[in-house]
């Protein structure tokens, strides 16, 4: 798991299981679809685990808040998942 959190959090431009593994350093996709498409999960405790973990890393002792925001994310492509035609505010276009 914490190879494919690497995967996902680097600046690999594709994520797919081939990219995923080559960011972490393994000779091929087999782990990392086997991590994500045969053991059973533990969905809210995996989102409480990785909440506690985020926010003891980022805490900040004034009270700062972090947002995240994707929306500049420009997708590319027409057959990918989440790349239908629609209007990016902050690159100015569709």
């Amino acid at each position: 798991m914490r190879s494919c959190l690497q995967g996902l959090l680097s600046e690999v431009e594709r994520k797919n299981g081939w990219t995923l593994a080559e960011a972490v350093g393994d000779a091929g996709p087999q782990g990392m679809q086997r991590l994500l498409n045969s053991y059973c999960w533990d969905v809210d405790g995996l989102r409480d685990d990785i909440r506690a973990l985020v926010v003891h890393e980022l805490e900040d002792a004034d009270g700062g808040v972090l947002v995240v925001d994707e929306t500049g994310f420009l997708k590319k492509g027409r057959k990918s998942a989440g790349v239908a035609r629609q209007y990016s505010g902050t690159a100015g276009r569709i």
